[in-house]
């Protein structure tokens, strides 16, 4: 005789359907968890079961005090050499870009190690994927020729091949850390939160560094992953500090 399937898993099941047929579509808010089990004919332990494998799978984000949401994780693609927001609306995802600074300034160490120490544009931005916060990414960008240049619609990288800059290759480090303010409060968490944590250095055909990024990633909506094919290896893993 099969083996019962647990009413939490029918429950997941479902709402997964409801999901990929669009009931409750990317961004929308579930009906409180009381309603929704009653509605299942269920204790709010089996529903909250339910609800938590769905958010381990990267399908709901549930937000203490705020509700349950449909929040399909991001796959961050470390093998592509594109953008945050291009990787992310490739795989459907409704992706808009909020600027919170865009000005010339003169870099800080970390940045000017890398770009000089000459004017530089410090553009900083919050991705929200589906209307929720996701990405905290703060870059500094060699010159100052696309200060007035709107690029909350446009691809850094697209805007520098329009100066004339062809993007060549890029390194990136991503490791994990702790939400810190006042990034915290931009991406509407609260400190001490598992994030992702990147670095990414752009580099123009002749070497010389294009852009420097730091990027927050909320660990609820990002996931990693990357191709590995037989010939190479794309991604190499350290220990901290190693």
């Amino acid at each position: 005789m099969p083996a019962r399937t647990p009413k939490y898993q029918v429950i997941a099941d479902d709402l997964i359907t409801k999901i990929k047929d669009g009931e409750w579509p990317p961004g929308a808010a579930l009906p409180p968890q009381k309603e929704l089990s009653t509605r299942y004919g269920v204790t709010l332990a089996t529903l909250r079961q339910a609800l938590k494998q769905l958010e381990d799978e990267g399908l709901l984000s549930q937000e203490p005090g705020r509700g349950t949401f449909v929040f399909p994780r991001a796959k961050y693609q470390l093998a592509s050499l594109h953008g945050f927001a291009d990787d992310l609306r490739a795989q459907g995802q409704t992706v808009t870009t909020e600027i919170l600074d865009q000005v010339a300034a003169t870099p800080p160490e970390w940045a000017a190690a890398l770009i000089g120490d000459g004017p530089a544009l410090r553009l900083e931005r919050v991705r929200l994927v589906a209307g929720r916060p996701a990405v905290h990414q703060l870059s500094w960008v060699r010159g100052t020729s696309l200060v007035s240049r709107d690029l909350s619609d446009t691809s850094l990288y697209a805007a520098l091949l329009e100066q004339g800059h062809l993007v060549h290759r890029a390194s990136e480090v991503v490791r994990p850390g702790l939400l810190e303010e006042p990034v915290a409060g931009l991406l509407r968490r609260p400190a001490g939160e598992p994030v992702l944590l990147s670095e990414r250095v752009t580099y123009a055909l002749d070497r010389s560094v294009l852009v420097v990024d730091r990027a927050t990633m909320l660990g609820s909506a990002m996931e990693i992953r990357t191709e590995r094919a037989a010939s190479g290896q794309s991604v190499q893993w350290s220990r901290p500090g190693g």
